[in-house]
């Protein structure tokens, strides 16, 4: 406990004395995880959306104009004996233009330009959760998109599954973009510890030649740069918040519609730990290395 202690307080002194150089090394860290928590952010959200959708997944069937209504039943029926159906609406010309105008009031004067109705009959069905697990569900969509009076079927799962790819695409270009800036925010707390080192080089000296024990020579830097990381830590949260709220401000209401009622959500607790504990384990690591390759010719690191 007493090599704890001397390491944090020479650490936090270390800080103090060099409050420029801290500061860029707390930035460097700050940045880096902001863009890892935007994408945490945004990822978390997007994942959310989608396992609600998902659960509610639906494909809609649109007639076409001269269907008849032998056809509109052959289509039910295959919908009906298929077990994949939660269950099915037919939504009628006048239904479908009607739902546009209430969704869409400020398109609304478009259609009622429009002397004829351009809005196709329609059948929503609702899939079950382990139809849409097994392929069953698609299958059906291929199967129905081939029966007379059929002029397209829009299924959501294609648009999830490339969403879906979309999120991952962006996660790997994300964590790739995040390497690399740990990695240079670890380069910065290095220069920074360094710095500490020099100013210190007599005191360590004499350390060394009186027996003290390594923890006591090198737990001060790596302190140093853990209190770097935990600041730049805090930092990036505080800015995540400040972010996090002014986007729900400016298009929460917006995002919440587009994302079926999904509203906008920030990280859970123990994103925000690991946040927190990746800048520290940044800095730390930034202190020890640079504790250990000083280049002190005096020194005999053992």
């Amino acid at each position: 406990m007493r090599a704890l202690d001397y390491a944090f307080r020479q650490g936090w002194k270390s800080l103090l004395r060099a409050r420029t150089s801290t500061l860029f090394a707390v930035v460097a860290i700050a940045l880096a995880l902001v863009v890892l928590g935007t994408l945490l952010l945004v990822t978390w959200n997007v994942q959310r959306a989608l396992a609600r959708v998902t659960t509610a997944a639906e494909f809609s069937v649109f007639l076409k104009d001269d269907a008849t209504s032998e056809q509109r039943g052959a289509i039910e029926s295959a919908v009906d004996q298929s077990s994949v159906a939660a269950g099915r609406e037919y939504i009628s010309k006048a239904e479908a233009r009607t739902r546009f105008r209430s969704q869409s009031a400020d398109l609304a004067s478009l259609v009622d330009g429009l002397e004829a109705n351009p809005f196709p009959a329609s059948l929503e069905v609702r899939v079950l959760p382990q139809a849409e697990a097994d392929g069953r569900a698609a299958a059906l969509v291929r199967r129905i998109a081939t029966l007379p009076g059929v002029d397209d079927v829009r299924y959501d799962r294609e648009f999830l599954a490339a969403l879906s790819a979309g999120v991952t695409t962006l996660n790997a270009v994300g964590l790739a973009l995040v390497t690399i800036m740990a990695l240079a925010a670890a380069v910065t707390v290095a220069a920074v510890v360094r710095l500490g080192l020099q100013a210190r080089h007599d005191e360590i000296e004499i350390m060394e030649l009186v027996g003290a024990p390594l923890t006591f020579i090198r737990g001060p830097f790596v302190a140093e740069g853990l209190l770097q990381g935990g600041m730049g830590a805090i930092l990036a949260l505080l800015a995540l918040v400040g972010g996090y709220l002014t986007a729900r401000a400016w298009w929460g209401e917006a995002l919440a519609q587009a994302f079926d009622g999904t509203s906008l959500e920030f990280l859970p607790i123990r994103l925000c730990l690991l946040l927190l504990a990746g800048g520290m384990v940044v800095g730390s690591a930034g202190g020890f290395v640079a504790s250990r390759h000083a280049g002190f010719t005096s020194v005999t690191w053992r």
